[in-house]
């Protein structure tokens, strides 16, 4: 690693990323010391709403014997009286091993890694990186399939999606071949776009799933956030187009997973969770041994 600190999936290269897959998969086999962080804290900052990301983090250092101090929101900190997030991190270092922070406002993490002497993980800021995500999200595609050279299709709201930036920032090292789908005004941003082709990546949009859904191997489904649209029927109108049923699934490869970074509200049919390729709840286990991986990487 070139810093301690994780705050972009880019902090990583391939090489990288396949030695804290491989780790991960040893702890998934039970193969680590569950007192490997005895006597670490973590200070977990989540500034924004989580249930996986933080769970799993708490769990992940639970497992390793470790502990773990939080604030679950601004208002139950110092920031509500008008302390600055740098004075926040330059006090929580004095306190904790390492610090898990999730911030609404993009770059957070990395102006928290600026002032912290403690290492530093994104656990997602703003419409920025979610490099932890990505991490779990590759590890269960490679529980699958071999990552390289995968037709992976990006569902929804790729304009503000953090999951979808870093992942397809991460495939792009796998010479995978990127397909989107998403509403108007919901596109991949130019300039990530023309970042991933610079680096090789092809990017193909689409207007409808069914353009694509026989043709790719995994399927990455985001939220579409009602709140960009200025009328409930027009989320509903929009929405509707984008919703994975069975029927849908029935014209797709025998080994394509769908993928989905939770909560879902109604673009997966609850049907599908009885598919042979849902794997979006296995996704979610796998923050556990990713994120153990990623403790002792910054923490030993």
């Amino acid at each position: 690693m070139p810093t301690r600190h994780i705050i972009s999936i880019g902090d990583f290269d391939r090489d990288d990323i396949d030695q804290l897959l491989d780790h991960a998969a040893q702890i998934d086999e039970r193969k680590f010391d569950e007192n490997a962080l005895k006597g670490k804290i973590l200070a977990a900052l989540f500034f924004e709403p989580s249930t996986r990301t933080r769970m799993s983090f708490e769990s992940a250092m639970a497992r390793l014997g470790g502990s773990v101090l939080s604030v679950g929101s601004v208002e139950a900190c110092s920031m509500a009286k008008g302390e600055t997030l740098a004075d926040t991190i330059r006090v929580v270092s004095g306190y904790a091993d390492a610090i898990v922070i999730r911030h609404p406002r993009e770059g957070a993490a990395r102006l928290a890694a600026e002032f912290a002497t403690v290492p530093v993980i994104n656990a997602g800021d703003g419409a920025g990186q979610h490099p932890s995500q990505t991490l779990l999200d590759l590890y269960t595609i490679r529980q699958s399939m071999p990552i390289d050279g995968i037709d992976i299709a990006m569902v929804g709201d790729l304009r503000y999606g953090r999951t979808a930036h870093s992942l397809a920032s991460a495939l792009s090292l796998y010479h995978a071949r990127l397909h989107t789908i998403s509403p108007t005004g919901l596109e991949l941003p130019a300039n990530l776009a023309e970042n991933l082709e610079e680096k090789g990546m092809e990017i193909i949009e689409h207007d409808d799933i069914r353009d694509v859904i026989s043709t790719v191997d995994v399927l990455y489904v985001t939220r579409i956030q009602r709140e960009r649209f200025p009328d409930s029927a027009s989320y509903f109108n929009v929405a509707s187009s984008y919703r994975i049923t069975p029927e849908l699934l029935a014209d797709a490869k025998e080994h394509l997973i769908v993928l989905h970074p939770l909560p879902r509200v109604d673009e997966i049919d609850p049907r599908v969770d009885d598919s042979p390729h849902a794997r979006y709840f296995d996704q979610s286990r796998n923050g556990v041994p990713v994120r153990m991986a990623m403790l002792m990487q910054v923490l030993q």
